[in-house]
C-alpha cells in the first residue's frame, strides 16, 4: 500500500492476526506483510487478547470461529480496551453471523469467506484514513490555529489535572501568564498580517523555552499566553521567564508582562489562574506608572520592567 499523499505509513501501524486456521492466517499474514505492516499471529483469541495487552497495536484482523474465546468476545473486549484500535473481523459464510451485530460488537469492518485480498487491503486503508482524520478533528479542537500552540479550553481541562497530580504526589505546579505589551499599537500601525506574524513568533519562542515533553504553552486569548510548569518551583519558572525575556528582547519586537503562581494545596484551578491573572496585571500598572514618571521628568532613563521573578 503505497499511499504517500495519504500520509499512511504501515511501518507506524502494527497489525495482530488471530486465526485458528494456518493457511489463513498465512495467507494474510503475507499479504499484509508485502504491504509494509509489521505483522503478529495468534492461533485464537485468548492468545490475541493477552498479547493486546502486551503490545502497541493498531489492528487486529480476527476470525470469528476459534476455539476458546471466540471472535465476537475478542471483539468486545479489545474495544472496551483498546478504543482506537481497528479491527477487522472475518467470518464464512455458514457461520451466520449478521454483519450489523459484528459491528455492533465494536469492529470497523466486516468481511466473509472467500474474500479478495485487495477487499481487505481497502478496508484497512478506509480504517487508518478514518482514524488519522479523527485524530486531526481532535488536534484542532484543542489548538489554536494561528500559533499552534494549545488553546484556552484545553488550558482549563489540563491544568484540572495537574492540580489533581500535584496534589495527589506532592509535586511542584507553576502556571505563568504572559501579555504582551503594546500589541494593539503594533496591530494598528503595522497592520493585521503583520501583528499575526508576531504571534507566531511568539507561540516558536515559547516552545524554544519550556522543557520539551515536560510544560506545555497556551494561547491563552488574543494577545495573552499561558504556561503550565510541571514538578516546576519558582526558581524553574525564573529561568524560564528569563529565557523568554531574552529571546523577546532579540526580537526587537517584543515585550510583555508576567504572572506567575506556584500551585498550594488549597487552590483549585481558578484560585491558581486569578493568583496569576492579579501579578499580571500588577506588573502591567508598575510599567504603566513608569512610564508615566519618565514621562513627567524628561531626561531621567524610566525603570527597566524586568519580570515579576526578578
Amino acid at each position: 500500500m503505497s499511499d504517500v499523499n495519504q500520509g499512511i505509513d504501515p511501518g507506524k501501524e502494527a497489525v495482530l492476526i488471530a486465526d485458528d486456521d494456518p493457511l489463513d492466517r498465512d495467507v494474510i499474514r503475507e499479504f499484509m506483510s508485502s504491504l509494509g505492516f509489521p505483522v503478529a499471529v495468534v492461533s485464537n483469541g485468548l492468545e490475541a487478547f493477552q498479547v493486546l495487552e502486551k503490545g502497541a497495536y493498531t489492528f487486529l484482523i480476527t476470525d470469528m470461529r476459534m476455539p476458546g474465546m471466540d471472535g465476537m468476545e475478542l471483539i468486545r473486549e479489545s474495544r472496551r480496551l483498546f478504543p482506537n484500535l481497528g479491527i477487522i473481523s472475518i467470518t464464512g459464510f455458514a457461520e451466520g453471523l449478521r454483519y450489523i451485530d459484528v459491528i455492533n460488537a465494536g469492529a470497523s469492518d466486516f468481511i466473509k469467506k472467500p474474500f479478495e485480498l485487495e477487499e481487505l487491503e481497502a478496508k484497512v486503508r478506509r480504517i487508518i484514513m478514518e482514524r488519522m482524520l479523527r485524530e486531526e478533528l481532535s488536534r484542532l479542537s484543542i489548538t489554536d490555529a494561528l500559533t499552534g500552540l494549545f488553546n484556552h479550553r484545553q488550558f482549563y481541562l489540563r491544568i484540572k489535572e495537574e492540580i489533581v497530580r500535584a496534589r495527589r504526589q506532592r509535586q511542584h505546579l507553576t502556571i505563568v501568564l504572559i501579555d504582551l505589551d503594546n500589541f494593539k499599537v503594533y496591530n494598528d500601525t503595522r497592520g493585521h498580517l503583520a501583528g499575526d506574524d508576531l504571534l507566531r513568533d511568539v507561540g516558536s519562542i515559547l516552545m524554544r523555552c519550556i522543557r520539551v515533553g515536560v510544560d506545555s504553552a497556551y494561547r491563552y486569548g488574543g494577545d495573552e499566553f499561558a504556561l503550565i510548569l510541571i514538578d516546576a518551583d519558582l526558581h524553574v519558572a525564573n529561568d524560564i521567564v528569563n529565557r523568554i525575556n531574552s529571546e523577546f528582547t532579540e526580537h526587537g519586537a517584543l515585550e510583555a508582562s508576567y504572572g506567575v503562581t506556584h500551585f498550594e494545596p488549597w487552590m483549585n484551578e481558578l484560585d491558581l489562574v486569578g493568583c496569576a491573572d492579579r501579578g499580571l496585571y500588577a506588573m502591567k500598572n508598575r510599567k504603566k506608572k513608569s512610564r508615566q514618571n519618565a514621562a513627567e521628568t524628561p531626561g531621567e532613563p524610566p525603570e527597566p520592567p524586568g519580570h515579576p521573578l526578578a
